[in-house]
């Protein structure tokens, strides 16, 4: 066979997604599952990338596919230094950084570790595309009113920028000429502006913005600081409730927003409710980055899973519609975005980045 193959690295707390495309076609893809028992052998999430990989290889070799079939491998690009948008190819700074873990553990700083190790096995090169850690804020947006602390671009840049692609070659346009507001609706919310194509703010959508179904978002912080010194809860548990048991969990009981529908479609007055509080909050900060863009917007993006609601995109797109056309692109597939990102490098439409060039 001739090196015609990308495969696919995206890692995950209890599974690793690996996929092979030829070209734009994803020709097999598979979830590779991990027990409890088998990760809790490894102290930090970085030490499993040996066991991560031989199950990768042994899949690859079970499917009919050698490692000499590729002609590179892309992973999920983790929480690494602050970087400009891009694909980058893996060096060894950025495995570095990603096992320090420079600004935090996550089982997405695998995917550099993994398409590195099995690239070089195949002989061939390795690359991550927009991780989280994607910096393109201006200097004002950093400001964040208490100079002990600054604000961060933490943002779902992968889903983001790979929609705001298709959604610029849909209208003919190139997306470095576009201004969008781009709302990624997920377990964790994220809404950016992109201007010119840069994602110049956004909420961390771990800490600020609008609720989520597992995130409270941001709070009144008066309050929150009270209730952290009340003494009922430790700093784990105070964590966890803004992430993890925060948003629709905290007020429904569940993180799914298909069920709540099913709640309100039973007569739930107090499900419609929230979720309206949910879609409120999304429209708010959908306005206050059309602001950042000064009104100058040419669509608004609603991507990411829960843009398949339409009681959620309709109640949105009633409040929005004024700034600019809300155009769904619901979902988040990012075995295609990864594999997007490495073609418009394989195929001369961008340049590969390198990462210690690039970090702020």
């Amino acid at each position: 066979m001739s090196k015609e193959y990308i495969l696919v690295i995206n890692p995950g707390s209890t599974s690793t997604k690996v996929a092979i495309f030829k070209e734009e076609a994803n020709v097999i893809q598979k979830d590779l599952s991990h027990s409890p028992e088998e990760l809790d052998k490894y102290t930090k999430i970085t030490d499993q990338f040996e066991y991560r990989k031989d199950i990768i290889v042994h899949w690859m070799k079970e499917e009919g596919y050698e490692l000499s079939d590729l002609k590179a491998v892309v992973g999920r690009g983790g929480l690494l230094k602050p970087m400009p948008s891009g694909t980058y190819r893996v060096t060894d700074a950025m495995i570095k950084d990603l096992k320090i873990g420079v600004q935090g553990e996550h089982a997405s700083n695998l995917g550099g570790i993994l398409a590195k190790n099995i690239a070089d096995m195949a002989r061939v090169d390795a690359y991550i595309v927009d991780p989280v850690a994607v910096d393109e804020f201006e200097d004002i947006a950093r400001i964040s009113g208490m100079p002990q602390i600054k604000r961060r671009s933490l943002v779902h840049a992968l889903n983001i920028k790979a929609v705001a692609y298709r959604v610029a070659r849909e209208m003919n346009k190139n997306v470095s000429d576009l201004n969008m507001v781009m709302a990624h609706l997920g377990g964790g919310i994220s809404i950016a502006p992109l201007k010119w194509g840069k994602i110049i703010d956004v909420n961390n959508a771990n800490e600020m913005g609008p609720f989520s179904p597992e995130r409270t978002g941001g709070l009144p912080v008066g309050d929150f600081v009270k209730l952290c010194f009340s003494g009922e809860f430790t700093l784990a548990e105070m964590k966890k409730k803004i992430s993890g048991k925060g948003g629709l969990v905290a007020y429904l009981g569940t993180n799914d927003a298909r069920e709540v529908e099913k709640m309100i479609a039973k007569g739930d007055r107090r499900a419609k409710l929230i979720y309206e509080a949910m879609g409120y909050q999304i429209a708010k900060e959908i306005g206050a980055m059309a602001t950042v863009l000064e009104g100058k917007v040419d669509a608004i993006v609603l991507t990411g899973g829960i843009a398949y609601s339409k009681i959620l995109t309709e109640y949105i797109k009633e409040h929005v519609e004024f700034i600019a056309p809300v155009i769904l692109q619901p979902g988040e597939d990012e075995m295609i975005a990864l594999n997007e990102g490495i073609n418009r490098v394989l195929y001369g439409m961008a340049n590969a980045k390198i990462y210690e060039d690039e970090v702020k």
